[in-house]
């Protein structure tokens, strides 16, 4: 009986299957039993899980980033058609998500395998349906998968992260599943150069210590250069990152043009060169086991060359499909997966589309809505400005963008960093050639000239520019200072290209719609930095709106429309550390530990029995012999049947090398792990080193008795810790100058009135002297605000001793901060809490404050009275004040806890021992 595919029609989309049960992973903390470290990794990610602010990634990066894990831990790495099946059991469901709609499903007479079997190998019905990209997912024998970020999301970062991951997983689970050599594809040398960031990402951040230091130990990356006959590697090694572009590594020649006949020697010999390097680099790629491709801005291959193309057959005249573009690279990709054991295949781009068509193995989709939404990526709203002006009128056309942007955006600049100003806006002006530029030029600085601004901030830039003018280019990125404030772009300033002070794109004349290129004009504008409030701008001739609009919805699924209506919802800040140095708090800390227990009565002395384990695969030896091609390149090719294994004895210890081994891991007397392996092993015999492990399991279940025992201890909590942020120099082209530290935050655009600096207090003069340790502070509610400027009232109107009074609550993550006390949650795990406020006297005293909602004063009261009689907290919040109420019975004169309670305002109570803290009381 024919099933009904009436539920095909509303798409659902694999990215979206995918994220509603990542969703659930991530409500389950990750759970893996198998792999539990991937729990603490992807944890570490969250600084504070009470507020959601992250540590290091941004919010897209870190969905990506569960994404994977839950493919290849919980799925089990699918392919896409298994991947299909896992996610859509119910055909019906699945068809739709593939895109194969009921008429479809009837041509291919009902049948799911015949249906599949038809788009992998009939060219026609391909064609006429549209299913190239469905062709694409479902010809992969190895687990491929594209994560779509648009611009400014930090692709490059994600990679890096992943890598990470993958290779500390490795580290840590040997005998898994895990990466442990990558390769990151990059279409052409200015992303090969973006790619650099990635020598710069700070692992640290996205590794928990333990697992960042063998990390940090193993990680070699490595970037080809031209001329290099060889990748600098270890073939077989481990641990190795190579970033190379295509042209380095593919297997086939590089294109010929003209007549073969008018090809001179030298140039066919150099062709032949060429492709012999390139082979001998992919050779030495694929001795890297456990092996991971990645491609980097993947729509260079994987959009309008997606697929190859149509073309008639000279014998036929029948159209018949002609692999190219991807197919180039998925040549290489294929003869790795055959050569190695490719584990894993990341395409990274920033599109889920190609022609209109969703790209069937997307399983992350970050738009850019998505990005303005989050203050990744500058708002247009409202900022899209068309202009009823036709190419005969391009004098009067940049004249009004001149006029609009100096009106609106020549006061604008950044924000500043640390001691620097921050950079101007800039305006980029995309012209369709040389001629149209050197045409209108003198209408832009006839049109900056109204203003009073001189022709010494225009900058003309092209892909035959000097040396010099490319430099004064790229230093617009990143140096505030540069003079030139508007360029004139002839095949310059698109892609790759990313200056965060770029406030406004516009499109002169009527561009191509060729790669995009109007799309990644358009776009440039809108990379964010954390601070900025100011929104970016477009101008468009009717001509162009047409043309963005064909391809923000081929490219991205929007419309002009739905971005001249996208607002922020989340903020991005850059805070300062003003005051890296703060004396730390000297207390005594009451920690929990754990030791050997006493023996029980009656225990018996340890016994070994020889574990039954299979010893260690035999080295394997292939042999390989040189041969010739028909083109004449030389290759290596196997020759032999199979695999030689080289008789190898598996390393053995003596007892005694083995019970000393035994002793270190498990704290043990070395004469008793002696004397059980002797009755074992015999007196003269001797270990296998495999066996340690088994013989480690043995030793656990006789001997794993311990016991909890809580010790006092004196500890320096410090208040701040400069190494947990971001450093640089206060002048950018002083390496000398003071260091700057700072971090970034994110929370929802509601809470923006909840972000203040020292200029939003009273007395901005006296609030630095004597609060914000950081600028700004980001806090939770009105009361801790109305807290902070009652306090600062305080020390203005009296005398007093207090050094100072931070906001300690909004800085939660250990590698900035020690202050924070454990507490046991109802969950049965530890956690941490972060009082709000610290204040400081001259003597040395501190008092600890928190602000709380009325609503828990019963609770926190209750608990209070049960910490009284020594009994345990029985509330959440309660427990978090105990914690803090232990610090302070240990340390009566050192250290004074107060909870302040606040329904809409700030209540009276727990203000007299604020007061009395001040006066010295």
């Amino acid at each position: 009986m024919p099933i009904s595919c009436d539920s095909c029609a509303p798409m659902s989309y694999l990215y979206q299957a995918l994220a509603s049960r990542v969703d659930a992973w991530r409500a389950s903390h990750y759970a893996c039993d198998a792999y539990p470290t991937i729990r603490e990794i992807l944890a570490f990610a969250t600084e504070d899980a009470a507020t959601g602010q992250l540590r290091y990634l941004r919010r897209a990066q870190l969905r990506a980033l569960e994404t994977y894990w839950y493919l290849r831990l919980v799925l089990g790495t699918p392919t896409t058609p298994e991947l299909y099946e896992a996610l859509f059991p119910k055909l019906p469901e699945r068809l739709g998500a593939m895109g194969v709609n009921a008429k479809l499903f009837e041509e291919a007479g009902y049948d799911y395998a015949a249906l599949i079997a038809r788009v992998r190998s009939d060219d026609a019905f391909v064609r006429q349906h549209q299913l190239e990209s469905l062709r694409e997912s479902l010809t992969l024998d190895y687990a491929s998968y594209i994560l779509a970020l648009a611009m400014g999301a930090g692709k490059t970062i994600l990679m890096g992260s992943i890598v990470a991951t993958e290779f500390a997983m490795a580290l840590e689970h040997p005998d898994g599943p895990f990466v442990q050599n990558a390769l990151i594809f990059a279409p052409g040398k200015t992303i090969l150069s973006a790619l650099r960031e990635l020598a710069d990402v700070p692992y640290e951040r996205l590794l928990p210590a333990r697992l960042h230091k063998p990390f940090a130990a193993s990680f070699k990356l490595t970037f080809t250069r031209d001329g290099d006959k060889q990748i600098p590697i270890t073939w077989g090694s481990a641990f190795n990152v190579i970033v190379t572009n295509t042209e380095k590594i593919r297997i086939q020649k590089p294109s010929q043009r003209g007549p073969a006949n008018q090809i001179s020697l030298i140039t066919h010999h150099k062709l032949e060169e060429a492709t012999e390097l390139a082979n001998l680099r992919l050779q030495a790629i694929a001795s890297l086991p456990h092996l991971a491709v990645f491609s980097d801005e993947a729509h260079h291959t994987y959009g309008q060359k997606l697929l190859g193309k149509w073309e008639k057959d000279k014998d036929s005249g029948e159209l018949v499909f002609k692999d190219d573009g991807i197919k180039k690279v998925r040549r290489t990709i294929d003869y790795l997966a055959q050569e190695t054991n490719l584990i894993v295949v990341i395409n990274a781009t920033g599109t889920p589309y190609f022609e209109r068509q969703p790209l069937r193995d997307v399983v992350v989709w970050y738009g850019l809505g998505e990005g303005i939404n989050d203050g990744v990526l500058k708002p247009l709203a409202r900022n899209i400005k068309v202009l009823e002006l036709d190419d005969t009128q391009g004098d009067a056309l940049v004249a009004a963008i001149i006029d609009d942007f100096v009106r609106d955006y020549w006061a604008v600049s950044l924000p500043p960093q640390g001691s620097q100003p921050g950079a101007p806006a800039r305006l980029a002006l995309y012209f369709p050639n040389i001629e149209a530029r050197d045409e209108l030029r003198g209408a832009v600085e006839s049109a900056l000239a109204l203003h009073g601004i001189g022709p010494h901030v225009v900058l003309a830039v092209d892909g035959g520019s000097s040396d010099a003018v490319r430099r004064q280019f790229e230093a617009l990125a990143h140096q505030p200072q540069a003079p030139h404030r508007v360029l004139l772009l002839v095949n310059m300033g698109t892609e790759g290209w990313n200056c965060p002070s770029l406030f406004a794109c516009g499109l002169v004349r009527k561009l191509k719609n060729s790669n995009n290129f109007v799309l990644q004009a358009a776009t440039r504008c809108l990379r964010q930095v954390p601070g900025n409030t100011h929104p970016a701008r477009v101008y468009l001739t009717s001509a162009n709106k047409k043309t963005l609009e064909a391809q923000l919805a081929e490219t991205y699924g929007t419309s002009l429309k739905d971005l001249n209506q996208q607002q922020v919802e989340r903020v991005e800040k850059e805070i300062v550390l003003r005051q890296p140095q703060l004396p730390p708090l000297l207390i005594k800390k009451r920690v929990l530990r754990y030791r050997r227990a006493a023996a029980p009565q009656g225990e018996q002395p340890l016994a070994f029995s020889v574990p039954q384990v299979e010893p260690p695969r035999a080295v394997l030896m292939q042999t390989l012999d040189i041969v010739h091609t028909g083109g004449g390149n030389t290759l290596l090719q196997r020759v032999d049947a199979g695999d030689d294994a080289l008789p190898s004895a598996p390393p053995e210890l003596n007892t005694y090398a083995a019970a000393a081994e035994l002793a270190a891991h498990y704290h043990l007397p070395t004469p008793e792990l002696l004397a059980a392996l002797r009755t074992a092993y015999g007196p003269e015999g001797d270990v296998p080193a495999y066996h340690l492990p088994a013989l480690g399991a043995q030793i656990e279940a006789q001997r794993a008795h311990y016991e909890a025992h809580t010790e006092e201890i004196d500890v320096a909590v410090a208040l701040v810790k400069p190494e947990g942020f971001d450093a640089r120099p206060a002048n950018p082209q002083d390496p000398q100058s003071p260091t700057v530290y700072t971090a970034r935050i994110s929370f929802a655009k509601e809470r923006e009135k909840l972000y203040k600096t020292a200029a939003d207090t009273a007395d901005s003069a006296h609030a630095l002297a004597h609060s914000f340790h950081y600028e700004g502070y980001n806090f939770d509610s009105g009361a801790e605000i109305e807290f902070l400027d009652w306090v600062l009232a305080q020390l203005q109107a009296q005398p007093h001793q207090i050094e100072g009074l931070w906001f300690t609550g909004g800085l939660t993550d250990p590698s900035k901060t020690d202050l924070s006390a454990e507490y046991l949650g109802d969950d049965g795990r530890w956690h941490r809490y972060t009082p709000d406020f610290v204040l400081r006297r001259a003597d040395g005293k501190h008092l600890v404050v928190e602000i709380k909602k009325d609503i828990f004063s019963p609770d926190i009261k209750a608990d209070f009275a049960r910490f009284e009689q020594g009994q345990a907290p029985q509330t959440a919040e309660g427990r978090k004040a105990v914690a803090l109420k232990r610090w302070e019975a240990l340390n009566p004169e050192l250290l004074r806890y107060q909870v302040l309670f606040a329904s809409h305002e700030l209540a009276d109570e727990g203000k007299a021992a604020v007061r009395h803290f001040i006066q010295g009381r």
